[in-house]
């Protein structure tokens, strides 16, 4: 499994790349700090997760999460934001997130999502 983690905060991306290069299953981790460059990343490299800051500069997570679903890009999306508003989740979920999570206290949550989805992908590739 391809993951690309797409936030302004090289602490954040960097804690959350060491926790899920630790996950059985994952195979890469690239990083993006803004939605343009996370764009580009999404169409050369063709990852099967983004986790995605709704925040940012030079193009919000939620810019790049409606630019992702227009291409019909089948990544599953985890938006991960210190923003957790009921507005924020709900547009996010509306415009095609897959999940949506409190980046203070819920960031154990993009693990177990990671986990689950790779016995689906496992699934995948058996067939």
């Amino acid at each position: 499994m391809k993951v690309l983690i797409v936030d302004d905060s090289a602490v954040v991306r960097v804690r959350l790349a060491d926790l899920l290069l630790e996950v059985e299953g994952v195979e890469s981790v690239a990083q993006a700090e803004n939605g343009q460059q996370a764009l580009e990343l999404v169409k050369s490299l063709k990852p099967d997760v983004a986790i995605v800051d709704v925040r940012m500069p030079r193009r919000s997570g939620i810019d790049l999460l409606e630019d992702v679903r227009k291409s019909k890009q089948t990544l599953k999306v985890i938006m991960l934001t210190n923003y957790p508003t009921p507005e924020n989740r709900e547009k996010c979920l509306s415009l095609g997130a897959d999940y949506f999570f409190d980046k203070s206290s819920e960031i154990e949550e993009v693990v177990n999502v990671l986990k689950y989805l790779r016995e689906d992908f496992g699934d995948q590739q058996k067939h």
